[in-house]
């Protein structure tokens, strides 16, 4: 660790091996601001400043502290082109998994991902580095899984590897991925920074040039302008343009072909001939061409990879839900403000009113009110106290609380449910992997186009022939069609994030909206169609003692207690001097009233009532009978002796649930329910509902349900709505499995959607998302074919030259990218104008038909 640690020491350090970096940021200074002398460097004027007020005033021992605690938290991470740190047993302990086998697992964040076709070298890592079992990358969090046998190689040489490969690796850590992503943005400015400089002068050249063609130029003065615009350009391909040339090299390394090889084929062809005319002294030279090419090139490549970082915004906001610091308790009694990564097992930690709890853990000392409305959608407080457990990212919300912690950052309920959302997502959707294969097919099919090309135009003009061949690998490239598919999924997914629709993966996209003839949605009902808690629907009798109820029932904890307590009512002056639960079977209790005397309240069934001697009169009993008849809960109360009203309770119907059903019904899905109430309460559900006996079934167990999901899942598409424990296995074997708010963590984990929000409205959105979202797919897919196609055709009959070829292809692939972005538009109203058009259509051939 101390050789690790070393590399982070304040002095500006001039190692051959290593830039330097600035005095008082860290980052790397450019090379045009690095001082002569041995004295501090500065990536800009601002750090500059900011270190003359710090030094000038005597506080240097902030460099002091800010050193300490950068060896602490980066020396693991830190990255050199050695990459020896990564061979360090604090990196192994921190970041790799040890397997049974014997064989190591490790994450690593990758720079210098640009497209699909990345994938496809990445995962070859295996036939290149021997001791590498696997590689799965996951290009949406530009994140490599590797398991390799350490035995056999070591992770600095796969780190070594991939860094030739133009891939650098760092630990995968969410706080080092906006780091990189800040140095890649940088890096590539830089270069688009140079391309254009010399792609400018280079044209102020070919202006002198192309000006003496009709006005005559010396030859003396035409030499020099040749030699000096060829000097430009072979700066700009040997720097800017090596971005290229590096990805095409590495791609045939791995014995595949990505969209780099055709660029990189036309950029260095046209480079040599033209240094072997310059060098011959005459014929025709397209400098200019090539180095406003990379210039485009590279805009179109920060265009495409900013657009798709902002496509995943929403989803990385998910991981904003625990608070960046906790308060630990130290030995002392102590507190301290720490951040949450600093936490371990064991710790103290204290949260107060409006704190969100930072870890799980277990409460050792304190009573307070939690609200879990952000983890488990439950509207209604909890009370926790000592020996109850807490789960990171609740909040906070009557008094302070100190528990211990049983659980850190990813291996908290939130971390672990969190981490399956984004697992899941890397899923490659089947229409990704066939564009993909498309992807690669169509390289090679351009690569025969460009060797037919130079072959047909060679015997009239070799220059020709080079010329109409780069134009046509350049004009063709298919980065539009591999990007069309993963980025709509992405920018789909983000959109439905952001309505609080949690996307596992785009597969379950392309389900949903598969254009199946038989498609069934199975509904779960207690929390899916009802509201999943016990409501106050009915009250007979005395009103003015509701106050009086609500009072003695905010004692319990008890479901039926709970919504009594929430009816809405006065609060009552009463204080209660006594209480007694019985279990199952009510409470009484005795309360002072405001006036002075005091009265008995007995609330329960009504046996419960009988047993102490309350007569029940006949019109209560009816109250009764027919809330019994209605699948409602009867609850009597008593005040001084006398029965004096009752209350109904039930689970009532979400107020969206009968006009969602009707809306799945028009778009084609047949509903049914399918519960483990009782049998008669679910027919009487489905009947409110509008549908029929034969589609609801009640008093299934979770084994029950399994296996109808499957039976129906082998001839159909099945989606499956569900909150339970008992939803749990259903939701995994239905085509798509959906939780809904509130739900338990086991139908979370084996759904492939969570909805965040209440009631079924989102499943709407979700339908119509899906739908959307793949036309948006097959729009973007032909567009990006009509494309090649034409500009195939114009580049091989020479119409399209090497630099309007290099303007026209970023443009096409921005024109897709804004396609896809149409996607962040996810839910039932990106489908509204689409419904409209299908109904209008439909009537109009109803009446075709009736003429």
């Amino acid at each position: 660790m101390t050789a690790l640690a070393s590399q982070f020491t304040h002095a500006p350090a001039r190692d051959a091996e290593c830039a330097p970096v600035c005095a008082h940021c860290r980052l790397p200074v450019p090379k045009a601001l690095r001082p002569a002398t041995d004295g501090p460097a500065f990536c800009c004027t601002g750090c500059e400043a900011a270190y003359s007020i710090i030094h000038s005033c005597g506080l240097d021992g902030f460099y002091a502290i800010q050193n300490r605690d950068s060896a602490q938290s980066r020396a693991v991470g830190a990255s050199t082109h050695r990459f020896s740190e990564f061979d360090d047993p604090a990196f192994t302990r921190l970041y790799c998994t040890q397997a049974p086998d014997g064989t190591r697992r490790v994450e690593l964040l990758l720079g210098g991902l640009h497209c699909a076709a990345c994938v496809w070298l990445i995962e070859r890592l295996p036939r290149i580095v021997p001791g590498v079992i696997k590689a799965t990358l996951d290009f949406r969090r530009a994140c490599v899984e590797i398991s390799y046998i350490p035995d056999a190689v070591s992770l600095s040489e796969i780190a070594r590897t991939l860094d030739s490969l133009g891939y650098p690796p760092h630990p995968a850590r969410r706080a080092a991925r906006r780091h990189i992503r800040q140095l890649e943005d940088r890096a590539m400015l830089v270069k688009l920074a140079v391309a254009g400089a010399c792609a400018g002068n280079i044209m102020l050249l070919f202006i002198a040039l192309y000006a003496g063609m009709f006005e005559g130029i010396d030859s003396g003065h035409e030499q020099l302008f040749r030699w000096a615009a060829m000097l430009l350009n072979t700066l700009c391909l040997a720097w800017p343009g090596m971005v290229f040339a590096r990805s095409g090299w590495a791609a045939l390394r791995a014995r595949t072909i990505n969209i780099d090889v055709p660029i990189s084929l036309g950029l260095y062809l046209g480079g040599i001939w033209g240094i072997l005319k310059t060098i011959a002294g005459h014929g025709d030279i397209y400098f200019d061409s090539i180095s406003a090419l990379i210039f485009f090139l590279l805009i179109g490549r920060y265009i495409q990879q900013r657009q798709s970082r902002f496509a995943t915004d929403a989803l990385e906001l998910l991981f904003s839900m625990t608070p960046t610091s906790a308060r630990r308790v130290r030995e002392n009694g102590d507190l301290e403000d720490i951040s949450t990564e600093s936490l371990a097992i064991g710790d103290i930690v204290e949260v107060r009113p409006g704190d969100v709890v930072p870890a799980d853990g277990t409460v050792l000392h304190g009573e307070s009110r939690i609200d879990q409305s952000m983890l488990t959608g439950e509207s209604l407080p909890v009370t926790a106290s000592a020996g109850e457990k807490l789960a990171a990212g609740v909040l906070n919300i009557s008094s302070v609380l100190r528990f211990r912690v049983d659980a850190t950052g990813e291996a908290t309920r939130i971390g672990r449910l969190l981490r399956t959302i984004e697992n899941a997502a890397a899923q490659r959707a089947r229409i990704v992997q066939l564009t993909d294969r498309w992807g690669a097919w169509l390289l090679y099919a351009l690569l025969g186009l460009a060797t037919a090309t130079v072959l047909g135009w060679w015997h009239i003009s070799p220059l020709l022939a080079i010329d109409r061949a780069a134009a046509l690998l350049i004009a063709t490239c298919p980065c539009g069609l591999g990007l069309a598919t993963p980025l709509a999924m992405t920018a789909a997914i983000g959109g439905a994030a952001r309505k609080g629709i949690l996307i596992k993966g785009g597969d379950a996209l392309e389900r949903l909206a598969a254009n199946s003839p038989r498609r069934t949605v199975i509904l779960d009902k207690t929390g899916t169609l009802t509201l999943g808690r016990l409501t106050v629907l009915d009250w007979f009798g005395d009103e003015s003692v509701r106050s009086l109820v609500r009072l003695v029932e905010s004692k319990s904890l008890h479901p039926v207690a709970i919504a009594l307590s929430s009816m809405p009512t006065p609060p009552s002056d009463a204080k209660i001097s006594s209480l007694t639960e019985v279990p199952g079977m009510g409470i009484e209790a005795c309360a002072a009233l405001a006036e002075g005397r005091s009265c008995g309240v007995s609330i329960g069934t009504e046996r419960f009532l009988q047993s102490r001697g309350i007569d029940i009169p006949h019109s209560f009993r009816q109250f009764c009978h027919s809330a019994l008849q209605s699948g409602q809960s009867p609850v009597l109360i008593a005040r001084d002796g006398i029965c004096c009203a009752a209350a109904a309770l039930g689970d009532p119907l979400r107020k969206d649930s009968a006009d969602a059903i009707q809306r799945l019904q028009n778009s084609g899905w047949h509903v049914r329910i399918l519960s483990g109430d009782h049998p008669e309460i679910v027919a009487r559900t489905a009947r409110a509902l509008g549908l029929g006996s034969a589609d609801a079934r009640g008093g299934v167990n979770p084994e029950e349900k399994l296996a109808f999901v499957r039976d129906l899942s082998a001839d159909r598409t099945v989606v499956m709505v569900g909150d339970g424990v008992n939803d749990a296995a259903a939701l995994a074997a239905a085509s798509v499995g959906i939780a809904v708010r509130g739900g338990a963590e086991a139908s979370f984990q084996a759904a492939d959607i969570t909805l965040t929000h209440e009631g079924l409205s989102p499943i709407l959105d979700l339908m119509g998302g899906s739908a959307s979202t793949m036309r948006t797919i097959h729009w973007t897919i032909a567009t990006s074919l009509f494309y090649n196609v034409i500009a195939a055709t114009l580049s091989i009959l020479g119409y399209i030259s090497p630099l309007l070829a290099a303007i026209i292809m970023p443009a096409s692939s921005l024109t897709v990218v804004l396609i896809c972005l149409r996607a962040r538009r996810f839910g039932a109203r990106a489908e509204q104008t689409h419904l409209a058009s299908e109904i209008e259509f439909g009537r109009a051939r109803q009446q075709a038909v009736i003429s």
